[in-house]
């Protein structure tokens, strides 16, 4: 899940809107540990005081609707990349997603992946109260996607392991690359998991409710 959320529209962001999502850049780097809450304030050029004003919980108040927020950017992604398809199979789903991270990794380079993940390996182990918000954070993303394999014929019995299995797998090929320096564990997910999801279709198609 890259953090390019692009609405297609232009409005204001506001100074507590803009600290949720340098707070989630941030973490996509250096990690929950990494980040501090005086480099927040910096990224999203905040007035000082403002951190205590918008998140009176600190910095885990601060972390915990980062994450959220990227859950939802990557749920709302799905559709989008859904409703670009000319036509739209789970494999070309797939294959979207993937794109999203090569092209993010060869605009940008390979210093920052997924703030879910660097969350998960940085706190999951140490924080119950995180781990939780990371698991809600990934149903915001899996939820839809699983929604969007349906509607594209998926069994309905599938489609939230399969959902899952494109996550995992798309999370990790981004670990590998950034690793690597090499898109090569992105585009192996693409060719090899492609086609099997493809084949996964095999009930009626559902309309989504807009």
């Amino acid at each position: 899940m890259s953090s390019k959320p692009g609405t297609g529209t232009t409005r204001t962001i506001s100074v507590r809107e803009r600290m949720v999502r340098s707070a989630a850049d941030l973490i996509r780097t250096k990690g929950v540990s990494g980040t501090s809450l005086r480099e927040v304030v910096a990224h999203a050029d905040a007035p000082r005081g403002s951190l205590q004003h918008y998140f009176p919980g600190g910095k885990d108040q601060l972390v915990t609707e980062a994450l959220l927020w990227m859950g939802a950017v990557a749920g709302r992604r799905v559709f989008r990349f859904a409703d670009r398809l000319d036509e739209p199979t789970p494999g070309r789903l797939l294959v979207a997603m993937v794109e999203d991270w090569r092209t993010l990794f060869r605009a940008a380079g390979y210093a920052a992946g997924c703030p879910l993940v660097a969350a998960a390996a940085d706190v999951a182990a140490t924080s119950d109260e995180l781990r939780a918000v990371i698991s809600r954070a990934f149903d915001g993303w899996q939820d839809p996607l699983a929604s969007a394999l349906i509607e594209m014929g998926v069994p309905a019995a599938r489609a939230t392991s399969l959902a899952m299995l494109m996550i995992s797998a798309v999370e990790g090929a981004v670990v590998l690359a950034r690793a690597r320096r090499d898109l090569a564990p992105l585009d192996a997910v693409a060719q090899e998991l492609a086609p099997m999801l493809d084949a996964a279709v095999g009930g009626p198609r559902r309309r989504r409710q807009r």
